[in-house]
């Protein structure tokens, strides 16, 4: 749809939803702004068509997920699309992630803060991984954001996270690009730095196009001027865009192309995390985007196909595209067995609450963005949209990150974080305790039962060198004996070396693993009567044995005097 100008308003106000939008507008327009018009009935049709291409893409290509790593899928082993299937996403983390995020601009409104949607994010019970487990497990331990994120706390800053879930902020930001970038260093920053809100800003900006520009290659151009032009991803995309002009009948020449180059050269891997990295997934969404040729099953079927995150990555494509058609238009095979009742797991919505609250938040956005909403000749509502050249976020390198913000919770907002983190979780479970060099590998954290034992805390190294240390300041009674009595277990496939230090000593070491064992299970007992009346420094290391599952098991830390 080709941007058109809105002749200039009589100056005067008008009020609308409690808002009020026009003689903002009129300045604009008498400066010759250009707007795009946009019906709310066709927003709407657009916008659900979206959601039901992300959950297509997600429900065709979940049988497959990660069972393809750095190869193609072959034709032959790609599930069939069944219209039964298109209910089978209400409990992907796909979506309800990003549902956890407009949840909190709901109830707090567009421009929520970062550190109440830190707070909601560190409240949210379901499963996670990779950077999301590790900005969320940072957030619960009071590190606020922007800092949740940041390399420094986060090992996985790169990842697909955001990217999987940034859909939501092209939805309700019908070609307001800035909107989707604004809404990735909120919600972006949560998880993920550099590249990792680089993609989710990047997807943001297509489907803000999507409602008004069909052609891929132009809805691919729109989202790459939404990111920084020096970044890898950036790159990527040009890449993309490149290798598909040389050849557009062959995507899997493009696949070999983008292997080379985003997999195998060290220089693109750099604060990867494998096959989870934005830039390789981000390539494959745009392998289904453009080589698809605006086929929605081959669009989605080469993103599939691809391998790694091969159901996020058909979601992506799938939804950009569905975008560009509206729900009308859809092959009745993707909705006609659509259950608007059902709820997705973890939100309070069912399909009908998600479009309203998408479009309740597209209007503040609107609004927000020097737009009006106006009534045709039918008494339709429609979006008159400023259209505004996209401002990308500064440069930020994950593995040259620039200084943390020093952003902690405060006390009181602590106290409003009802999940706790691995250091808290491990405070409760060993009072007087501490822990630092903490790894994120193996969900570290207090689990109600591990190998049959009831509330046990699992740690891990920092890394292949670096152990995770348990400690704490000891006033060992005089004329008593005293025991350091532990009971620690490992993972049924891991080993890990348990080093017992007092005042920098070693007291003992010993590998705990299968053949040490009785059940996964020991039990340690540690003399420290030869303290007796002093104060002693008492360290327990988690130390990597062979780098392979090395996550400690702590059933029970005590210290008993007799």
């Amino acid at each position: 749809m080709i941007p058109t100008r809105v002749h200039p308003m009589p100056v005067r106000s008008r009020v609308l939803a409690g808002i009020l939008v026009v003689p903002l507008l009129t300045m604009a327009a008498a400066h010759g702004a250009e707007f795009r018009r946009l019906s709310v009935k066709e927003y709407r049709d657009k916008m659900k068509a979206g959601w039901i291409g992300q959950i297509a893409g997600v429900s065709w290509g979940a049988p497959t997920e990660f069972k393809f790593a750095d190869k193609i899928i072959p034709e032959d082993q790609m599930p069939a699309w069944k219209p039964e299937m298109i209910n089978n996403a209400f409990g992907q983390d796909d979506l309800y992630v990003e549902m956890t995020f407009l949840r909190s601009m709901e109830q707090y409104g567009l421009d929520v803060p970062i550190r109440q949607a830190g707070i909601d994010f560190a409240n949210s019970k379901y499963p996670l991984w990779c950077a999301n487990n590790a900005g969320r497990n940072n957030l619960r331990d009071g590190i606020a954001p922007p800092d949740s994120s940041h390399p420094r706390f986060n090992k996985c800053p790169n990842d697909i996270d955001y990217q999987i879930e940034a859909d939501y902020s092209g939805l309700i930001a019908p070609g307001l690009p800035n909107v989707a970038i604004r809404l990735g260093e909120k919600f972006g920053r949560l998880m993920n730095y550099g590249d990792g809100v680089y993609g989710g800003q990047f997807m943001g900006g297509m489907y803000a196009e999507a409602f008004f520009e069909s052609d891929p290659v132009k809805i691919v151009e729109a989202g790459l001027k939404c990111i920084p032009a020096k970044s890898q991803y950036a790159e990527m995309v040009r890449d993309m865009l490149a290798w598909y002009r040389e050849d557009p009948g062959d995507w899997q020449k493009a696949w070999q192309k983008c292997q080379k180059k985003y997999r195998e050269d060290p220089e693109y891997q750099k604060a990867s995390n494998g096959g989870i990295d934005v830039k390789i997934n981000g390539a494959y969404v745009l392998m289904g985007l453009l080589f698809g040729n605006r086929d929605l099953d081959k669009a989605i079927t080469i993103s599939c196909r691809s391998g790694q995150d091969s159901d996020c990555n058909p979601s992506s494509s799938g939804g950009v595209l569905f975008t560009t058609i509206g729900l009308s238009k859809l092959p009745p095979r993707f909705t006609e067995k659509l259950d608007e009742t059902k709820v997705f797991s973890h939100t309070a919505y069912h399909f009908p609450g998600l479009l309203d609250v998408c479009e309740k938040l597209a209007r503040q956005a609107l609004v927000q963005a020097g737009g009006r909403i106006e009534k045709d000749a039918a008494g339709e509502e429609v979006f008159i949209i400023l259209v505004q050249a996209p401002k990308p976020s500064p440069l930020m390198l994950s593995w040259e990150p620039g200084p943390i913000a020093g952003s902690m919770f405060t006390e009181e907002e602590i106290a409003r974080i009802t999940e706790l983190g691995p250091i808290r979780a491990f405070e409760k479970f060993a009072p007087g305790w501490k822990i630092r060099d903490c790894g994120r590998e193996m969900n570290p954290g207090l689990h109600d039962e591990v190998r049959g034992k009831k509330n046990v805390y699992v740690s891990h190294p920092l890394n292949e060198k670096t152990g995770c240390t348990l400690y704490r300041s000891l006033d060992v009674p005089a004329n008593k004996k005293t025991t350091l009595r532990l009971v620690v277990g490992h993972h049924k496939e891991g080993d890990w070396l348990l080093i017992v230090k007092a005042n920098g000593e070693t007291l003992m070491d010993k590998l705990v693993g299968k053949e040490s064992t009785t059940d996964g299970w020991m039990t340690i007992a540690v003399d420290l009567s030869r303290f007796a009346g002093k104060s002693v420094n008492l360290e327990l290391v988690n130390q990597p044995n062979n780098w392979e599952r090395e996550g400690a098991y702590w059933a029970e830390i005590a210290v008993d005097s007799q």
